[in-house]
C-alpha cells in the first residue's frame, strides 16, 4: 500500500473545505489561496485548485471579480455567495462532528 497516495487522497477530501475557509474572511485570488494553503502545510498545486474553484463558483458556491493589479495583468478575486457561507456553516458542523468521532476512535487504547 502507498501511504502517498492515502495521504493526498485525504489532503484532496478536505481541499474544498480549506478553500471556501481561507475566502470567509475576505476575498482571494488565486496566488493568495494557494500560499494560504501552502504555508497551513496543505500542499497543493494550481492544476489541482483551478478547476475545484470553477466547480465552487459553477454549484453558486463562489463568486468572482476582476480586479487591475499594479504588478502584472488583472486579478481574478474570488469570494463566498451567501449560499457558499451557508454550505461552508454545514461543512463546519460536519467537520466537528467527523473530527471527533475520528479523535475517540483514534485515541482509543
Amino acid at each position: 500500500m502507498n501511504i502517498e497516495n492515502t495521504k493526498a487522497q485525504m489532503r484532496k477530501g478536505v481541499l474544498e473545505f480549506c478553500i471556501l475557509s481561507v475566502l470567509k474572511e475576505k476575498d482571494a485570488y488565486t496566488s493568495e489561496i494557494l500560499d494560504t494553503l501552502k504555508n497551513a502545510k496543505l500542499l497543493v498545486v494550481e492544476g489541482t485548485v483551478y478547476p475545484l474553484l470553477t466547480r465552487l463558483k459553477n454549484d453558486g458556491l463562489l463568486n468572482y471579480r476582476w480586479e487591475e493589479s499594479t504588478s502584472g495583468p488583472p486579478r481574478k478575486y474570488y469570494g463566498l455567495t451567501e449560499l457558499g457561507k451557508t454550505f461552508l456553516t454545514e461543512l463546519n458542523s460536519t467537520w466537528t462532528e467527523l473530527s471527533d468521532a475520528v479523535n475517540i476512535i483514534t485515541n482509543q487504547n
